[in-house]
């Protein structure tokens, strides 16, 4: 177990900020200690977390290789309030934005995860890609105790055929997940080569692949690649830029860092 700053990592806030699927409420765990406490799962590891602490399921998982593990992915060396202190104090809109979703931090996720996981995302609702994305850690992931699955990893969903992966609701994202699998394990679509391009390189690769378009590709360079300069946009990013942004998001302003800002107006849009 180990102890975070409560004002600079909300769990809640980060499970409902659309960059992970694989984070859930635990109801009994959250009503004993008076906090919210989510269950997180990346690939093959699983914590508790809220309350400003982050813990295990067992004192056989109470290691530092755990710890170092979270804190990566958590990102607890970064300073965002850095990021929220250079926002321009007379754009009040992203500075109440910022305010209403401090705490998000962009989570270091996998890349493969992130983009069979976005590839599913596609014109669904959070709830439905939690279920489609389940289903697949259900069939082929392997067990991680207490009932719950590891995301499946290219070797393992790749033994999946098309028509197997459409019995998990995927519709016509079946296809894309199928061919992403196929090409990770062929070696045609390697992520380790993508992980040392620049962004733009990394982009173009990205929409290279079938089914993967612009905003696709931002969420995966952002939340699997851990590139905050990307800066995806949905149709509540959209509905802000024409509200508050008609001549444009001072992206040179956030140059490096403006999916970070994305996050911020992205919770805000959703929770107003």
């Amino acid at each position: 177990m180990f102890e975070y700053d409560i004002d600079s990592l909300d769990i809640k806030k980060i499970a409902d900020s659309g960059q992970t699927f694989r984070m859930s409420p635990v109801p009994d765990l959250s009503l004993k200690s008076g906090h919210d406490i989510y269950r997180c799962i990346a690939g093959d590891k699983v914590c508790l977390a809220g309350g400003g602490k982050v813990y295990y399921r067992s004192p056989e998982e109470d290691c530092p290789e755990n710890d170092a593990f979270w804190k990566r992915y958590f990102d607890l060396d970064t300073d965002y309030e850095a990021f929220i202190d250079s926002i321009d104090p007379e754009d009040r809109y992203l500075s109440a934005a910022a305010e209403f979703g401090r705490g998000i931090r962009i989570l270091k996720q996998d890349p493969w995860e992130m983009l069979i996981t976005f590839i599913i995302s596609q014109r669904r609702s959070i709830p439905s890609i939690k279920t489609c994305v389940e289903a697949l850690c259900r069939r082929w992931g392997k067990p991680a105790g207490d009932g719950l699955h590891a995301f499946p990893t290219p070797e393992e969903l790749s033994a999946a055929s098309l028509s197997e992966l459409s019995e998990c609701s995927l519709g016509y994202r079946a296809e894309y997940v199928y061919l992403a699998a196929q090409g990770v394990c062929s070696g045609d679509v390697d992520l380790s080569a993508m992980a040392c391009m620049p962004d733009p390189e990394l982009f173009d690769s990205l929409t290279a692949l079938r089914g993967v378009g612009p905003k696709v590709a931002n969420c995966v360079s952002l939340f699997g690649f851990y590139r905050i300069g990307a800066f995806p946009i949905d149709v509540w990013i959209d509905r802000v830029l024409k509200e508050y942004y008609p001549n444009g998001f001072p992206m040179n302003r956030y140059e490096g860092y403006a999916g970070v800002m994305q996050q911020y107006m992205f919770f805000a849009a959703r929770k107003a």
